[in-house]
């Protein structure tokens, strides 16, 4: 079982929900490929949309239950490609506070960087700490 954090706006995290689906990266097929079913995605959103208000927080947590990859029109006029998932409900967690805490932050004050890619991996210790948080039994 691997722990990934997904970075989406919090508008498309809202659509995915709805449609019980995990997509990063711009739905490049590569980034989901390697998914496999029971992975954990904590998702960090980092504005409400592309132009929106910063949330800066933790939004969303999914379980992959899909087998293999797939494409859709995600939004109007985007495809990319998708693996299923089912996600809990959950509180959202603003990362401020958890900052030192998290052992993928290297520099507190440069934390940023660490969301900059659209999907990384993250150690069970720091997955527990931010699910707990969230409520993820």
């Amino acid at each position: 079982m691997a722990y990934l954090i997904g970075v989406i706006h919090a508008a498309q995290m809202e659509i995915a929900k709805s449609k019980g689906i995990v997509a990063f990266s711009k739905g490049r097929e590569a980034a989901v490929r390697n998914l496999d079913i029971g992975d954990r995605v904590l998702f960090y959103s980092p504005k409400s949309d592309f132009d929106g208000e910063p949330v800066r927080a933790f939004t969303a947590h999914a379980t992959v239950t899909g087998e293999a990859p797939y494409e859709i029109e995600f939004m109007a006029g985007a495809r990319g490609f998708v693996r299923d998932a089912k996600f809990d409900e959950v509180r959202e967690v603003p990362v401020k506070p958890m900052l030192e805490e998290l052992s993928f932050i290297k520099n507190p004050k440069h934390w940023g960087m660490a969301f900059r890619m659209g999907k990384f991996s993250i150690p069970e210790g720091d997955y527990r700490l931010i699910a707990n948080a969230m409520g993820v039994a």
